[in-house]
Order: structure tokens, then sequence, then C-alpha cells
């Protein structure tokens, strides 16, 4: 049984959760470089050279990448062979969210009540998830979910008789109605099966998939691509403003569901998808 103090996740909560607003994934700068090669339209163009230079600005300079820095979810992957030390766990993951999102100047954006709307003051509470796994480390993902993009994610309870075609009708109704408010190009998670619960977890997990990683399973990385070519041809493009690019890619995620139900999330990102690892 390994002991670790919790303080060391803290500590990697923090960093990470400013590494994320301030640097963007170097996949997905990837996947921006290419998309900009492949615009013909100059609008388009000229917008996505605006978020490159904004990235490489937002690194150059130690800055958020946006104004709105997101609410901080937070995966992690415990070992059980694991034994935490020194507090609660949700308390240290929270002490990590507060003393990144305060020592890196980022923007406070969560409310205590969603009704009452006071602001708590520090970006806290986190969204946590935990999966126990084999072993004894520790990984952790800080990813920074802004709302412009998560206004515009969904969850459709499809049967089994609308199979792919009822897919690709609900992704792409859903991108078409968000047209620009989600700041598209967009990285789209799509989370099929479980239960409703389960498929938005699998939409959002999707989006912690490096671009350009196809789903292991051959017809959901053929989806993918099938999903991928019907965003496209939407032509809401960058900025919402007509182009060739809507989105980086679509990732893919799914687990076993019930003889009755299809269930279908999807988690929408902007450019910015914003997440940063560590291991312990």
């Amino acid at each position: 049984m390994r002991q670790l103090d919790l303080s060391e996740l803290t500590k990697a909560i923090r960093d990470a959760a400013i590494e994320a607003c301030y640097y963007l994934p170097l996949d997905v700068m990837d996947a921006l470089a290419t998309a900009r090669s492949l615009e013909t339209r100059p609008s388009a163009a000229a917008t996505i050279d605006l978020l490159l230079d904004n990235a490489r600005t937002a690194a150059e300079s130690d800055l958020a990448i946006c104004q709105d820095t997101g609410m901080a979810v937070v995966f992690l992957e415990l070992g059980q062979e694991v034994h935490l030390v020194g507090g609660g766990l949700r308390e240290a993951v929270d002490a990590g969210v507060r003393q990144g999102y305060t020592e890196g100047y980022l923007r406070k954006s969560v409310v205590r009540d969603p009704l009452l709307r006071e602001n708590t003051g520090d970006n806290t509470p986190a969204i946590l998830h935990i999966d126990i796994v084999p072993g004894d480390s520790v990984k952790l993902t800080v990813a920074a979910k802004g709302f412009g993009s998560e206004n515009m994610s969904g969850v459709a309870m499809l049967t089994p008789a609308d199979g792919v075609a009822g897919i690709r009708r609900f992704v792409t109704e859903l991108v078409q109605k968000a047209g620009g408010n989600p700041c598209p190009p967009l990285v789209i998670g799509v989370g099929l099966g479980g239960t409703m619960e389960t498929a938005a977890m699998l939409a959002k997990k999707a989006l912690l998939r490096p671009l350009g990683t196809p789903n292991p399973a051959p017809h959901l990385a053929e989806l993918e691509q099938i999903l991928l070519a019907d965003v496209q041809a939407t032509g809401v493009g960058p900025g919402g403003l007509g182009g060739r690019t809507t989105a980086l890619g679509v990732l893919i995620e799914a687990y076993p569901t019930h003889i009755a139900s299809l269930p279908v999330a999807v988690n929408l990102s902007c450019h910015a998808l914003r997440r940063a690892s560590r291991s312990l």
C-alpha cells in the first residue's frame, strides 16, 4: 500500500489548472494549423490566424487564453493501492483549484447556488470525477470548461431504431443550432450508451483524448469521421462566419446500454480545449 499526502495532489491540481488556462495543448495547435492550411475563405483563414496568434501570445506572456477560464473539471484516476493521508480528498482538490485560480490570476466564474447566483470568489467547488483503477499511482487531468460551449451541449435519449442516422441527425442539428455561440472551430465529444448521465460523462471524457487519435473500435472510428464530415458540411465555420472548419475533430466514447435505448450526448468545446494532466 502506497501512502500519498494530499498536499501533493493539491499542488499538482494547482499547477495543472494554471497550465490548462495558459497553454493550448500541442495537438490542438497542430489541428488549428492544419485547418488554416485548408481554408480558402478569407474570413475563415483570418479567424484561425487570430486564434493561433492569441494562443501564442498567451503562452509567451503567461496569460489566460480566454477571459472565460471556465469551471474546473477534475478527472482523477486513483490507484486502489494508494492510501490518501493528510485530510479530505474533495477539500484537497478544491484547495488546488483555489490556489491555481487565485495565483494564476484566472477569472472566478463559479456561483454558489444556480438561482441565487452568489459568486464563491475562488472558482470552487470543482467538478470531480473519480475512477478507481488497479495499481498504486494517481493520474489527474484538469479541464477548464468554458460555458459558451458548455451551454450549447445536449443529451438525447434515442431509440435503437434511430441508429446511426439518428445520431448523425442529432449531432448535426445541435451544431447548426449552436452556430457561432460556442466559438467554433469546435472539438466535439460524443458519448454513446449507458444511461442519461453516463452518456453525458462519456461525452466530456472524450474531450480528454488527443485530437487525431481515433477510437480503437473500428466502427466508432468510422463514425467519428462520418460525424466530422457532417459537421463540416454545415458551413458554420470559424467564428460562425462560414468556412470549411466548423470542428477540429469528433471524439466518441461508448459504454454498454439497455436493449430499449440509445443514449447520445454531445459535449461541445470551443477551439480552446484546455486540459492538463499530472501523474503522482
